[in-house]
């Protein structure tokens, strides 16, 4: 028996309703028990991840899941999906633009190292398949996004780098844990890397 959470009395009938609700479960945090699915892929990564090990993590039954996703490969892109809000981070100052963006990633990821970014970030550096699920995020959401927006010859060179840089400075405080990084403040970070940004996006 499926062991759902809690939804208002009437019945949840159609497909899309039930997803919706074995995805809640499975990404929600159970007292004493850890993360859901995702952190699941976050501790043990891809490969070594299993449906029964999400399932009893996100307390719900394997059936289940293999019902509403069909497979582990389904199930772990559901969990580490995300959206770039690039027209909600863009401004038409340029300065205010690549200090949104810097901060908006600094900020997820301090507040959740669970969040899909970040689990989709640490799991492709041991999975092919969450790597190429990166590349193709980063591409059409990030690259393609911000390159449209660069005056420049190079403008998806520009682009490129700048998300690398991103991708480096968010990473290693809450991935490698480096020194200097780790404990440093959000707003000395981007004081730092925001010139640096906008000499990419937005080039003289």
């Amino acid at each position: 028996m499926l062991n759902l959470p809690s939804y208002p009395s009437k019945a949840v009938t159609s497909a899309a309703a039930k997803v919706a609700v074995v995805k809640s479960s499975l990404g929600r945090r159970r007292t004493g028990g850890g993360d859901g699915g995702r952190a699941v892929f976050a501790e043990v990564g891809y490969e070594r991840a299993t449906i029964r090990g999400i399932a009893a993590a996100a307390g719900v039954d394997k059936t289940s899941i293999i019902k509403y996703f069909g497979t582990k490969q389904a199930l772990f892109h559901e969990a580490v999906h995300w959206d770039i809000p690039v027209a909600e981070l863009s401004t038409d100052d340029a300065g205010q633009t690549t200090e949104n963006y810097a901060r908006a990633m600094l900020t997820a990821w301090a507040a959740d190292p669970n969040s899909p970014m970040a689990v989709l970030l640490r799991t492709s550096m041991t999975s092919e398949d969450a790597a190429d699920i990166l590349r193709r995020h980063i591409t059409t959401q990030g690259v393609d996004a911000v390159a449209a927006t660069i005056d420049a010859t190079d403008a998806r060179l520009r682009a490129a780098v700048a998300g690398a840089i991103l991708k480096g400075i968010a990473s290693q405080p809450f991935i490698l844990r480096m020194p200097g990084l780790v404990n440093a403040d959000i707003d000395d970070i981007l004081r730092l890397v925001t010139p640096l940004l906008r000499s990419l996006i937005d080039p003289e």
